[in-house]
């Protein structure tokens, strides 16, 4: 911006009118509601730098004013559709020239009314207002955004933060808005009773809904619309994200895919996870794979299948079938866990500091004590969790093919005290509920079924196999610490009251910069089984462990 001049010699300003209460700007005859374009001065802690070969350079906290001024630049050219102007007016100028370009020739969007509201620091809302016009076709289209002013550091000016969330909130970066045919038909997804599932009914559903469309939408016998809609971007769709409608000119005749979704469980699903912020659940049947119910707190990414989480204890589920398997420990055998425990240079402790010093193998399991678990890794390759993972569980071949999008699990082959905190979950271990509810599924069934949201046969998918079973004596010995676990130990207040063939695990994952941990709890009962995690939330047995629970009391 250049030096600044003293006070006295600023140039005279022009005072808006005020309509309303509103302060207006009138910019080529046009009503803009916003704020007056004058520069109100510079805040008590701006500074300026400069030297005898630079300019000065404004440096600090903007002041409110700049915030008013740059933001007021950005929105009048954005409506007046002075695109370069508006452009110029942001840190990414190219990028913002594309989007806003797009958003008349591409989304096309007319008649556009921003209205900035009050702004919180360098952060200013505003509303939009246009029509979406599409040959004979046009609908209003209204909602809300936000922009952030910055200062560029090369000169000191205050300019929008570039992003394409500032165009629309749905945007991610490299995303478009695309008024026309609709890339693939709508879609009437129906649960395993043939009732169609809706949004409106099942809020978690939405990018299960998005995601079943873009699969399904092309082959289920549909036509498609005019409509506005997000179309992702390769950022976003290496994310796995959808494309999504905004808004339906013209409505497409749908095709209709069937899921093999429980409405009973699915309901009482949705209101589980509301009980808590940041919950993911999925339940699915043992014994074929399919899967009953997903829901998230949250509505928008689908943690309950594409999450990358740490799954803390619950992982020693996997850890133990292992164990079991080479014969190192049997549910009963004498395993004290020291309170702390040496390996690679790491100590490893146990939650709270407890310790074990005379107890067994199961003890130590309920009680979800690590060190019982850290102290086997001397004994073991650095490989051998991952290959139990994926030969056993079908874990981490990035192989399931579910209907919609998943993330199939991450056992990486790990060293040293690394190799040891993924005995326990942690490490390099990432799961998601989906996965969690798998491994129950696993131990009860005692063969791997991938699990499933639409049936193979409609596709001809090929799902996913394990490369071999666990034997009956392993099933048994984990079934015996499972239960033990859900009778006596960390599970128990959680699994009040089960009755039938059931086990539980709790999990806790530290995460770096959260206060508590990620809670998560995966258990069975008969022919169901079900995981969750709510994340900075606490110990599973009292987070994640209440809506697991009950979602499989409600199942049966």
């Amino acid at each position: 911006m250049g030096n600044r001049r003293r006070v006295a010699e600023r140039r005279k300003t022009t005072r808006p009118a005020v309509v309303g209460g509103m302060i207006a700007v009138f910019v080529g005859g046009v009503g803009f509601g916003a704020y007056a374009l004058t520069d109100g001065g510079a805040a008590a802690d701006e500074r300026t730098s400069a030297s005898a070969d630079h300019k000065a350079v404004k440096s600090g906290p903007l002041s409110a004013a700049e915030v008013r001024t740059a933001s007021t630049q950005f929105l009048t050219a954005w409506q007046q559709g002075r695109i370069d102007e508006a452009a110029a007016a942001t840190d990414d100028a190219s990028a913002a020239t594309t989007l806003l370009g797009g958003y008349a020739k591409d989304a096309r969007l007319k008649d556009v009314t921003l209205t900035p509201g009050t702004p919180a620091g360098a952060k200013v809302p505003f509303t939009v207002k246009a029509t979406v016009s599409y040959k004979r076709l046009s609908k209003p289209l209204a909602y809300g955004s936000s922009l952030t002013v910055v200062r560029r550091a090369s000169d000191g000016k205050p300019l929008v933060d570039w992003h394409s969330a500032v165009v629309h909130p749905d945007l991610k970066d490299g995303d478009t808005l695309v008024t026309g045919e609709s890339g693939t038909p709508p879609i009437k997804a129906l649960d395993r009773d043939g009732d169609e599932l809706t949004a409106a009914k099942y809020p978690s559903l939405g990018p299960v809904l998005d995601s079943l469309r873009e699969k399904y939408g092309k082959t289920a016998g549909g036509k498609a619309g005019i409509e506005l809609r997000v179309v992702r971007g390769k950022a976003s769709q290496k994310a796995q994200l959808s494309d999504k409608t905004l808004v339906e000119l013209s409505k497409g005749t749908p095709g209709t895919v069937k899921t093999t979704l429980n409405p009973t469980l699915q309901a009482a699903a949705e209101q589980q996870v509301g009980k808590q912020q940041q919950a993911s659940v999925v339940i699915v049947r043992p014994s074929t794979g399919e899967i009953l119910a997903v829901a998230n707190s949250g509505h928008g990414f689908n943690v309950a299948f594409q999450g990358s989480l740490a799954p803390g204890s619950t992982m020693k589920v996997v850890t133990s079938t292992m164990l079991f398997e080479k014969n190192l420990i049997t549910p009963d055998a004498s395993h004290p866990c020291p309170k702390t425990y040496k390996l690679a240079g790491w100590t490893f402790h146990n939650d709270g500091d407890s310790e074990i010093k005379k107890g067994t193998f199961k003890q130590s399991f309920g009680a979800s004590c690590n060190n019982a678990f850290i102290d086997f890794a001397p004994k073991l390759s650095n490989d051998d969790l991952t290959k139990e993972a994926q030969q056993v569980y079908g874990l981490g071949m990035d192989n399931w093919s579910i209907g919609v999008p998943s993330f199939d699990g991450s056992i990486p082959v790990e060293s040293g005290a690394q190799m040891g905190a993924s005995l326990i979950g942690q490490g390099g271990v990432r799961m998601n509920p989906l996965n969690m509810a798998s491994v129950a599924a696993t131990v009860e069934s005692g063969v791997f079924h991938q699990p499933y949201l639409v049936s193979p046969t409609v596709d001809n998918r090929t799902l996913a196999k394990a490369a071999r079973t666990m034997s009956a004596k392993t099933q048994s010995e984990l079934k015996d610490v499972l239960r033990f676990t859900a009778d006596y130990g960390t599970a128990a207040k959680a699994m009040a009251g089960m009755t039938g063939d059931y086990g539980a695990k709790t999990g806790s994952a530290e995460v770096d910069g959260q206060k508590k941990p990620n809670g998560w709890f995966t258990a069975y009962k008969g022919d169901l089984a079900a995981a969750g995690v709510v994340q900075a939330g606490g110990h599973g047995g009292d987070t994640a462990g209440p809506i697991v629970a009950a979602l499989l009391k409600t199942g049966g």
